[in-house]
């Protein structure tokens, strides 16, 4: 074989970060071990990989083709490897989860894969709906699970399950006070509230953006915040009201400590999503995850 599986990491690591340096410093080599790595990889191929952009390396389009099979190759390498250590089917997993599924879902999820596969671990990356689809399409993460709804040619998109969005507010709120003497909640009241929300880009702002479609350009928006306990607790100070998936607000209404506002008019329903990049290999242990998430619905 007239290639190594070192010399396919040093090329996935300056494709990452298109640096040397900082490739050299994640597989702990120097910069002239990752460089002469680099440069007797494309000899032997009679290749270039790279365009040279003063001290950057930027993908060119034959390294763009080439990528997606070598990230296979090593995650191949890496599963068989971990057989012959561990004698395990399943090996490490990193996933990612947006805040309201990382928060409240995906913890869980890993318990029940740690428990299922003892000796795998699962490393879990939190952020929103945009950014773990970037992180997927780098390869930095096996898989992600969204709150978002996205379309992209080179991510596999599957359906998860469904979830709801709750508009919530203090009990001593004006519109929970209206909404507990019979009267409903109207358009006049939600164009005149001040709004706590998560920040455009997280799958819970795309889901409220459309369910208050019409609304939007009149809304008050006082706040934008990127952690769901922020909301919830800026609420609870009655700053104002909010909008947030169901499923992180469930413990709060059941307290009293915050209140449901019913808005039967609008839909807030949304689909939960799995993301994978087409081009990933399927491990053993990304299966059994994918299992897992689908038994766990």
């Amino acid at each position: 074989m007239r290639y190594s599986l070192r010399q396919l990491e040093v090329f996935l690591a300056i494709a990452h970060h298109e640096n040397l340096t900082r490739a050299a410093d994640e597989l702990a080599m120097s910069q002239s071990a990752a460089s002469s790595s680099l440069k007797d990889f494309e000899s032997q191929f009679d290749i270039q990989l790279f365009d040279r952009i003063g001290k950057r390396l930027k993908l060119n389009e034959q390294g763009r083709q080439l990528r997606s099979k070598a990230e296979s190759l090593l995650a191949q390498a890496k599963e068989f490897e971990q057989s012959l250590m561990q004698h395990a089917e399943a090996g490490p997993l990193t996933v990612g989860a947006t805040l309201s599924i990382g928060n409240y879902l995906a913890v869980g999820l890993m318990a029940e894969y740690m428990k299922q596969h003892p000796g795998s671990r699962v490393q879990l990356e939190v952020d929103n709906t945009a950014h773990i689809a970037q992180q997927v399409l780098n390869y930095q993460l096996d898989i992600g699970l969204i709150e978002g709804e996205l379309n992209h040619p080179d991510l596999e998109v599957i359906p998860w399950r469904e979830d709801e969005l709750a508009v919530f507010c203090h009990p001593q709120h004006p519109l929970a006070l209206k909404q507990a003497s019979g009267q409903p909640v109207t358009n006049s009241d939600l164009r005149d509230a001040q709004w706590i929300l998560r920040e455009p880009g997280s799958g819970t702002r795309q889901a409220f953006d459309r369910a208050l479609h019409g609304l939007l350009p009149e809304l008050n928006i006082e706040l934008e915040l990127q952690h769901t306990e922020a909301i919830k607790r800026a609420v609870q100070a009655q700053l104002g009201i909010g909008c947030l998936s169901l499923i992180t607000l469930e413990d709060a209404f059941q307290r009293g400590s915050l209140v449901h506002i019913q808005l039967p008019e609008r839909d807030f329903s949304r689909t939960l999503y799995l993301i994978i990049h087409k081009q990933k290999y399927r491990s053993a242990g990304l299966n059994a995850w994918l299992q897992l998430c689908q038994n766990s619905q």
